[in-house]
């Protein structure tokens, strides 16, 4: 019988930590497990391995308070807070640490920066140096080569796929596409086939950059609703009133909760939305042109279109029509594109990229952008966006309406880590209904796809105010609302309410609701469907087993093997060579985000395992031996067990790495 919060592994299967890690190092053989034991003592205790476990499930209390959740990084909206255990200590004394591994140390090997060949030389185009004389790469290819580490394998899966390499010598399995003096071959016929597809979409281009740096992009749409919020200086913070921008030449209350600092656009014209008001903003109630309304004008370059005039009402806009389907949650860190195409092949039909911040997208920052790119195989696919303004947050969704290619962009209302919400964002924007209602509206305003919100049941844990919120939402004009099942507070020590997204579903009617929280089987999610929510979204539990999907459409559990799920591994650093690149950076960038993901795989415990069934996701795995060594190095939590599954995958880590995860995503509460 397992003990309270600890999964249910059948007894012949479950062993002792010292017997597990004795049995890895043995390579599978047990005859090596007693005189490795003090050996494997001594290695516990150093910090490779997350720190111990113990199950602890809280006791039914009289506050109704449900069994504990374990803290796991569900990461869909940089979430991620997890509270580590200390194995030494009893649970009162231990120190409650949440968040992120902030001090982890930095995993960019030395040599990214020494012995780097041109790009002008990779490319062909030695005499074009984009650099010029100041250049500090190198040009001279033999002495490249006598530096370059030894090559990963004999296969180069971008040249096996679109018959070229574009790394060419740099790429760390260029064996496969060098000829005669270090020439990079081309499979002509094969390169053909992919000649003018696009296979992921949205990237930033050189010249958007460039006018985002230079602030030169117009936000034409955006500066108009963003006017109608203009509040003048001189008034009284309570109950100050402005002439002009008024759709119908009324003077509207202003809002008690923006400040200065929070408004832009001219100050002496147009007031902020009453807290909790109906009237809208006039840009949304009037087809006429800003200058017919006696402030704010509008100049035009060229004839006046009805296109300028005219807006596109809700009724007209693309319908999202995703109910009953398979919603994987955007997953910070772990949810990067090669991800969602393994999601995607096991029967995920909704996609969304990570958490994008406005701010950052408005700068033109490259890594901020890449969370945006788009595989062609993601056929209904969004975007989700964090921030706690509404200038902001109105201008990114006006740049992305008109740069690229989605099918509805979500706001971030989710979010419960320091960072974002003591700015203002994330799950704070719960409890600033005036900014909230701001950034909804104008978002709506300026997009041409539906607009989504994920939000939590509230901030504080014993206080849900989703239920409150929620009618608001759909009034200012949100296409869906998805509901985490937690409160801020909660973060994962709870199992996610259930029953109080069901009494959700039914205020959100005839808006869609999704549900969030704890599915990890198809059982889970065929009870959270008949709550009445709209459909399911999918976080942890994809991370943990990724064919999860498959398990719910096909109403089985799957004993999955070690070998087919290796294979899932091998797609991935295939996915992930193909996304960031076969050369040196390229291969260690999918290795550090395959380690990122190993860290929530060795979670899962085989069917076969199991002494009843479903496993359940607040239940912590034991220390068990598999049917094969394979099967128990996957279940390894050791973070040199990790690196040794990404090294029979990507060959050798480089000199001194070392691996720490973001989050701390290994502790039980």
């Amino acid at each position: 019988m397992a003990a309270a919060g600890v999964a249910p592994v059948r007894e012949r299967f479950v062993t002792s930590k010292e017997q597990f890690h004795a049995y890895l190092r043995a390579n599978g053989e047990l005859g090596g497990q007693e005189g490795d034991r003090e050996e494997e003592k001594e290695a516990s205790s150093e910090q490779n391995e997350p720190p111990a476990k113990r199950g602890r499930l809280d006791v039914q209390g009289q506050d109704g308070e449900s069994p504990g959740e374990p803290e796991d990084g569900e990461k869909e909206s940089r979430d991620g807070e997890k509270e580590p255990e200390d194995g030494e200590k009893e649970p009162v004394e231990r120190k409650r640490a949440r968040g992120q591994n902030k001090s982890r140390p930095c995993m960019k090997p030395n040599h990214y920066e020494k012995s780097r060949l041109c790009p002008s030389v990779t490319q062909g185009c030695a005499d074009k140096c984009y650099f010029g004389p100041r250049c500090r790469f190198l040009h001279d290819v033999g002495e490249y080569m006598a530096a370059k580490p030894a090559d990963l394998g004999h296969s180069c899966v971008l040249f096996e796929t679109f018959g070229k390499c574009p790394y060419g010598i740099t790429c760390r399995f260029a064996k496969a596409h060098l000829g005669d003096g270090y020439q990079n071959v081309v499979n002509t016929e094969l390169a053909k086939q992919w000649e003018g597809k696009s296979l992921v979409r949205n990237n930033l281009s050189k010249d958007l950059q460039h006018q985002l740096r230079k602030k030169k992009f117009t936000f034409k749409k955006a500066d108009e609703y963003l006017c109608s919020l203009a509040k003048p200086h001189h008034e009284d913070r309570k109950g100050g009133k402005a002439p002009g921008c008024s759709a119908e030449g009324e003077e509207e209350e202003v809002s008690n909760c923006t400040t200065p600092e929070d408004v832009l656009g001219d100050p002496s014209h147009c007031p902020v939305l009453p807290e909790g008001g109906d009237s809208k903003p006039a840009p949304m109630q009037s087809p006429q042109p800003t200058e017919s309304r006696g402030g704010c004008p509008t100049k035009t370059a060229g004839p006046v279109t009805d296109e300028d005039i005219v807006k596109l009402r809700s009724c007209e806009k693309k319908k999202l029509e995703i109910q009953g389907k398979l919603y994987l949650a955007p997953l910070t860190t772990c949810g990067n594109l090669p991800f969602r195409r393994i999601c995607k092949r096991f029967g995920a039909d909704v996609t969304c990229g990570e958490m994008a911040v406005c701010t950052n997208l408005l700068q033109g920052q490259s890594s901020e952008w890449a969370l945006l790119k788009r595989h062609h195989t993601e056929d209904i696919f969004g975007v989700q966006l964090e921030g706690a303004f509404p200038d902001t947050m109105t201008k990114c969704a006006e740049l992305l309406n008109q740069t690229i290619d989605v099918d509805f962009v979500d706001i971030n209302v989710g979010c419960p880590i320091d960072l974002v919400y003591k700015k203002g964002g994330g799950c704070a924007l719960m409890t600033r209904s005036n900014k909230f209602e701001q950034i909804v509206r104008g978002m709506n305003s300026v997009l041409d796809v539906p607009l989504t919100v994920k939000i939590r049941t509230g901030v504080q844990e014993k206080m849900n105010v989703a239920h409150k919120i929620i009618p608001k939402i759909r009034e200012w004009g949100a296409s869906m609302v998805t509901l985490h099942g937690r409160s801020r507070e909660q973060r994962y020590t709870r199992v996610a309410d259930w029953d109080y997204i069901a009494e959700c579903a039914k205020i959100a009617s005839p808006m869609p609701l999704f549900g969030n929280g704890d599915i990890l089987s198809y059982e889970d999610a065929d009870q959270a469907m008949q709550t009445g929510v709209s459909g399911i979204m999918i976080a942890r539990g994809a991370l943990i087993k990724p064919w999860l999907f498959t398990e719910i459409k096909e109403q089985r559990h799957w004993d999955i093997s070690s070998s087919e799920r290796f294979d899932i591994l091998k797609d991935f650093t295939n996915y992930g060579l193909e996304h960031w690149g076969s050369d040196t950076q390229g291969v260690e960038k999918t290795r550090k985000f395959l380690l990122e993901w190993l860290s929530f795989l060795c979670r899962y415990i085989p069917v076969g395992l199991l002494e009843r069934l479903p496993q359940k996701i607040n239940e912590r795995p034991p220390y068990y031996i598999g049917r094969d060594y394979l099967e128990t190095l996957m279940a390894s939590q050791n973070v040199d067990d990790w690196i040794k599954i990404s090294e029979l995958l990507l060959g050798p880590v480089p000199t001194n790495f070392t691996f720490l995860p973001k989050h701390k995503a290994n502790s039980y509460r």
